[in-house]
């Protein structure tokens, strides 16, 4: 797979974005990374030091009314993003074409938006 995105720094977006989050009442989980060359299946580790190569990094934020946003990027630049808002509003989101980590952000922000509405983080206007 294609190194188009480094998930350490991905990893810093988000850490970075993780306490507006959890001011607002989101919680959180632990990220998750999965290793390039763990034996089939690989295991998710929450500890980066037990990954030697990663090739995708999950995340997991869950809000009120049992609405979650589960989103896992993968370093060839996609992500399979799965969310429920509602009970009558769930599904996946598109995530290909992400091109750095920055751009990773831009794009949790605005799944954020859409799965939790007024309870996320205001996103910030693009430069």
């Amino acid at each position: 797979m294609d190194r188009i995105v480094d998930l350490d720094e991905a990893a810093a977006v988000l850490a970075r974005r993780a306490a507006d989050w959890t001011s607002v009442g989101l919680v959180v989980a632990p990220a998750t990374w999965r290793d390039a060359e763990a034996a089939w299946p690989p295991p998710s580790e929450t500890d980066r030091s037990r990954v030697r190569d990663p090739d995708s990094l999950g995340l997991m934020i869950t809000g009120p009314a049992d609405a979650a946003l589960s989103v896992v990027l993968f370093r060839g630049g996609r992500a399979d993003v799965d969310y429920v808002a509602d009970l009558d509003d769930a599904g996946s989101l598109p995530a290909s074409g992400i091109t750095s980590a920055s751009d990773f952000g831009t794009r949790v922000d605005h799944w954020v938006a859409r799965v939790f509405g007024d309870r996320a983080p205001e996103v910030p206007p693009a430069p």
